[in-house]
């Protein structure tokens, strides 16, 4: 695999570090994790490295057959893993509200939330919640599993005196979403739908979302940091809707893509690395912070889109 450019930056890893090279030598023994879209692709990656560095990871995951096919790949590999799956369709409120009630009964404590499920530029539909299914999946299921999880994530980081984190895994797309940013009176317009704008649209709400997360709990005194990241161009099963675009990763993936164990890297380093320590409401990229747009960066923004989101969660 060759990428282009691999130059190291101010963490000392780059693009080309994987999700081992960025938690070398980093203990998680004692954390619990939850990592959505756990049952492929650099969710998969990111639950087995976490779990290799000790944490206790939960799968949230639609196909609990899958989940158990990477449990046992996981164990197989660290017989010491200490791996668990809950099923977990983002799309449906419904399924969130089960997944953190069953997560909440486990008593478990719950030092790390990643973020990282996601649909990707598919054809326009609407979730269960009559949501444009991108919007729903991408941002609101997460918005609302983090809302549901938020006093579990406190009590854990003011009882074990460690720092709480939250990874929101977003992506570059978050460049080219409507013009307007988020489309708060046109969600659900079909008329208007473009699939890649809306998926920047998703990817935009990710960030905001750690942005107004990271704004609260400074102002509350919460020892939680959230963060967003961009994985990097991955072929993965996200492409799934884009036959086209899917044969032309084939063609060009060992070239141009990052593998999955790259793939995984900043969203490992952003959960563990003690660099990050105290850094909340920043963008990363290759394990290191990043530039976002004027949009990434729009306080206001950010509030509207908390208040949009808590209305829809009601």
């Amino acid at each position: 695999m060759v990428w282009p450019f691999n130059t190291k930056s101010v963490s000392g890893f780059s693009s080309t570090s994987t999700a081992e090279d960025v938690t070398h030598n980093i203990d998680a023994t004692g954390l619990t994790a939850i990592v959505t879209g756990a049952s492929s692709g650099i969710g998969t990656e990111t639950a087995r490295v976490l779990a290799l560095r000790g944490a206790h990871v939960i799968l949230g995951v639609r196909n609990l057959t899958a989940a158990k096919d990477v449990k046992d790949s996981i164990l197989q590999e660290i017989p010491s893993a200490k791996v668990d799956a809950i099923e977990l369709d983002l799309s449906s409120m419904d399924s969130v509200k089960k997944f953190a009630s069953e997560f909440k009964s486990s008593g478990l404590p719950l030092n790390i939330l990643i973020n990282n499920a996601g649909i990707m530029a598919c054809p326009f539909a609407l979730s269960k919640d009559n949501i444009e299914l991108q919007f729903a999946t991408n941002h609101i299921g997460h918005f609302l599993l983090t809302h549901l999880l938020l006093d579990n994530l406190k009590k854990t980081a003011r009882e074990s005196k460690k720092q709480g984190r939250i990874v929101n895994v977003a992506s570059e797309a978050h460049r080219f979403p409507y013009p307007e940013g988020i489309r708060f009176d046109k969600i659900n317009d079909q008329s208007s739908y473009n699939n890649w704008r809306a998926y920047g649209q998703s990817k935009l709400a990710n960030i905001l979302h750690a942005n107004e997360l990271a704004r609260r709990f400074k102002e509350d005194g919460v020892d939680i940091t959230a963060n967003s990241i961009h994985p990097g161009v991955i072929a993965t099963n996200l492409i799934r809707h884009n036959p086209v675009l899917s044969g032309a990763m084939k063609f060009v993936g060992r070239l141009l893509l990052k593998n999955v164990q790259q793939g995984a890297a900043t969203t490992c380093y952003v959960a563990l690395h003690p660099q990050v320590k105290e850094i909340s409401g920043k963008y990363f990229s290759d394990s290191n912070e990043y530039t976002t747009t004027p949009y990434g960066t729009d306080a206001d923004l950010a509030k509207k889109l908390w208040d949009f989101s808590i209305n829809l969660i009601k």
